[in-house]
């Protein structure tokens, strides 16, 4: 009787399953009435002409939020990024406009375009004034709207006698949010040695600047505006070595990267001088991971290479530091 019982509810899951089949994935289809809908294809063999499609789309959708985008999507940092993203984006698809981001961190700009990147009526475009850039502006609007890149970075020269009192990253990026901007309005900072250094800014700001920054450190410089074209970028120069730690900790890798001692470097994370992935870390038991980039205030930046494990249950880690 058992073996009867578990034969017929073998043969019925199966019928069932014959019958009606497993269905595939949702796909997204995109903004309606401020909400996203899924399109579940349904499991038929013969196709669907176009209308009817379209009563399937609208029968089987699934209202869904900006926490259902995110699922799986963000690195550790960037969900507020990403959500005001997500908004502006519905926004975009409803209105039918276009909406620009500030510059965003290289994490928070892969995980926006991760969240979105299946939508059909939805189109993005990144943008950071040269092909090499860390931080982008996204575009985002309706496909027919978006049809070339908007106008919104803006490059800036800044010269002056830096010959006798080089200034760096942070002399610069001091200097410019010194004068009132907040730091999603700057892109990238290329230092140019005697020359001063280029930057990438929102174009609405070129005029604000190049009346406002007129020093840098000690230094009395001239602002102006010069073609995207003419930024001139040198990839940087790195050096690779490797250490083996008994940890992945971030005070560790660190320490060793840098050429600190442990304990400074412990106090440089407790002080909020030390950031991974463009996020500050406050606790030097966070562990890092291949791909990783570290940057410490004054010291500059750090990336995470190959992370290999030994005979002796300690991590061989390749670091590359940037000069």
């Amino acid at each position: 009787m058992a073996a009867t019982s578990v034969a017929s509810v073998s043969l019925r899951r199966a019928v069932q399953s014959f019958i009606f089949p497993p269905l595939p994935p949702p796909r997204a289809i995109g903004f309606f009435k401020n909400k996203l809908y899924y399109f579940r294809p349904l499991p038929f063999t013969t196709p669907l002409t176009s209308s009817a499609l379209g009563i399937c789309q609208l029968s089987q959708a699934i209202k869904t939020d900006t926490d259902i985008l995110l699922k799986g999507v963000g690195s550790k940092g960037t969900d507020e990024d990403v959500k005001r993203f997500l908004e502006m984006a519905k926004r975009a698809a409803t209105r039918r406009e276009i909406l620009h981001t500030g510059f965003l961190t290289p994490p928070a700009l892969k995980d926006s375009m991760q969240a979105l990147k299946d939508l059909v009526d939805i189109k993005m475009v990144a943008q950071g004034g040269y092909l090499e850039a860390e931080r982008c502006r996204l575009s985002v609007g309706h496909p027919e709207l978006l049809t070339t890149d908007p106008d919104i970075v803006a490059a800036l020269s800044i010269s002056g006698n830096f010959g006798f009192q080089p200034c760096s990253h942070g002399d610069f990026l001091g200097a410019i949010l010194g004068t009132g901007i907040t730091r999603d309005k700057l892109g990238d900072i290329i230092l140019q040695g005697e020359k001063g250094a280029q930057i990438l800014v929102v174009s609405e700001l070129v005029d604000y600047l190049t009346s406002s920054l007129d020093k840098v450190g000690n230094v009395s410089v001239t602002c102006k505006r010069i073609p995207l074209l003419a930024i001139e970028y040198e990839p940087p120069r790195t050096k690779s070595f490797k250490t083996v730690e008994s940890s992945l900790r971030l005070d560790a890798i660190a320490s060793a990267g840098f050429k600190i001692s442990r304990t400074k470097m412990a106090a440089l994370i407790s002080n909020g001088d030390v950031r991974v992935n463009w996020t500050s870390v406050l606790k030097s038991n966070t562990n890092v991971k291949t791909g990783d980039m570290i940057s410490v205030n004054g010291k500059g930046r750090l990336k995470i290479g190959e992370i290999n494990s030994t005979k002796k249950g300690k991590f061989a880690v390749e670091l590359i530091r940037y000069m």
